[in-house]
């Protein structure tokens, strides 16, 4: 080799794999579901681990990409914990950041050409449409919790009007993901990986485990909705609250088509809006929450690139893992029946449509990332070996696989800490104030709820349990949640009227 040529090889040791290097530390590797400890407590049910962890992992994060991902888990952690103040401040830090991005598209611009040298993971977390819903959803819940239904109110109205504005916020982002797409120098290459057979055969596969479940609209909770009506209805103050009431109860009827309880809602409504109407008489609701959201995973696929002695180039592609391990039902008993609680509203076939949805976007960018870098890793490898030889080109390679191994992870990002679905019941309250809790596994305890006017909050170590309902209330919600089969249930009550 001549000097020149070691010169060659010199710089490019001192230049690519610092960068390299720099890739390797900077991603680690490693996805968020890797790096996300909090979830490792919560499976545990230690909710005192998993605020510490999350409130730590929020804190550390609240300045760069993950900022946001990291504040819905810690808010959702403190809201299980019974922090419902702490869990909205959380949450208010969340939504500040939310509505920031919304406000402020143009800085995707610059941060999506530097992904297209990384990968969508090291994009800011802006994000996805249930996120915001939920958000405010939950945030609606802490002030009911609190003994503060005026300040629910706007919460569930904000979470209502997210579904509407969802809907054309993606139609506007795959529009603006195609029109980039065009003018792409890479175009034709972009093309013909979208169109390879053994592309899309792989692709399919990252939908194998979502092909089944019940579809909703776009962008629709049914939960928030259902929320919405049973807020309007108990708290109406005029007719076209009543009015706002119906129509969200017979969209969720349109969801849960087998669920009882919500036709009995719409039943129980129209006596109360006509001319003869009758008062709803005391009515007790249990909410359930029950199980986790599906997590991201990720999928190698092979994407075709024509160039120069290169065939296909690997790159990673999300995909959806719903969770098991959780409790099917709870039966509550109340005057002398049981009452088996009922779906209303599940998160996997939310955030598998929302998933749906979004893929044609993470498609388009993944191939566009994955081109873009295997033309600049050739081009430096051949610039390395024609400047100093096949020794330097060597070590551009080595630098290049090495830079491209690191940043090879798709964007696993998801707020696990959602549930796997909402499930209620109603009845009347008895007369006694006392129901009785029950979930499949069948541990023995058993633990009065005192009424209190801003909620009550027990961890239970039983999925037996006796409450004690608020019986001057005219509508009482018993809210329960369980995170897996094996973990306490947390329950806590308010009144809505």
């Amino acid at each position: 080799m001549t000097n020149t040529g070691k010169v060659v090889v010199k710089k490019i040791i001192q230049l690519v794999v610092p960068i390299a290097g720099a890739a390797l530390l900077t991603t680690g590797c490693q996805t968020y579901q890797q790096q996300n400890k909090v979830v490792v407590f919560w499976n545990q049910g230690n909710l005192t681990n998993a605020v510490v962890e999350a409130t730590k992992q929020a804190d550390e994060n609240a300045k760069n990409k993950d900022a946001i991902i990291w504040r819905l888990e810690q808010a959702a952690v403190l809201r299980a914990n019974g922090q419902y103040d702490d869990s909205n401040k959380a949450f208010d830090l969340a939504q500040e950041k939310i509505d920031d991005y919304a406000q402020k598209a143009k800085v995707r611009v610059g941060q999506e050409a530097g992904a297209l040298l990384s990968n969508q993971a090291n994009l800011d977390y802006e994000g996805r449409s249930y996120d915001g819903i939920m958000l405010n959803t939950y945030k609606a819940l802490n002030y009911l919790a609190l003994g503060q239904p005026d300040k629910a109110r706007p919460e569930i109205i904000h979470a209502y009007q997210r579904q509407q504005d969802a809907v054309e916020a993606n139609k506007r982002e795959i529009e603006k993901t195609q029109a980039a797409a065009e003018k792409d120098k890479e175009k034709a290459k972009m093309d013909k990986a979208q169109q390879d057979p053994k592309f899309q055969a792989q692709l399919q596969n990252t939908l194998t485990n979502i092909n089944d479940v019940k579809v909703y609209a776009d962008y629709v909770n049914p939960f928030t909705v259902y929320l919405d009506a049973l807020y309007f209805m108990a708290n109406a103050a005029d007719a076209s609250d009543l009015e706002r009431a119906h129509k969200s109860l017979e969209r969720v009827a349109s969801f849960a088509e087998d669920n009882d309880y919500v036709k009995q809602d719409l039943a129980a409504l129209d006596g109360l809006m006509s001319t003869n109407s009758q008062p709803i008489p005391p009515m007790t609701y249990v909410i359930f929450e029950t199980g986790c959201a599906p997590i991201r995973g990720q999928m190698r696929i092979d994407i075709p690139i024509i160039i120069s002695r290169v065939s296909y180039v690997g790159a990673a592609f999300p995909t959806i893992k719903p969770q098991g391990n959780f409790q099917s039902t709870l039966t509550v008993a109340a005057n002398g029946t049981n009452y088996n609680t009922k779906t209303v509203a599940s998160v996997d076939s939310i955030v598998a449509l929302d998933y749906k949805n979004e893929q044609p976007i993470v498609i388009t960018k993944t191939i566009a990332a994955t081109i873009t870098k295997a033309v600049a890793a050739y081009a430096a490898n051949e610039a390395a070996r024609q400047a100093g030889g096949d020794m330097a080109g060597l070590f551009a390679q080595i630098a290049t696989a090495a830079y491209e191994m690191a940043v090879n992870i798709a964007d696993t990002r998801t707020w696990t800490t959602l549930p796997k679905e909402f499930q209620v019941c109603r009845f009347p309250t008895p007369a006694d104030g006392v129901i009785n809790l029950a979930t499949p596994n069948g541990m023995k305890a058993s633990l009065t709820l005192t009424p209190a006017a801003g909620g009550t909050k027990i961890d239970l170590t039983s999925t037996n349990v006796q409450a004690t309902l608020n019986s001057g209330s005219a509508v009482n919600v018993v809210y329960v949640k369980s995170i897996n089969a094996s973990t306490p249930l947390l329950v806590n009550q308010f009144k809505l009227k």
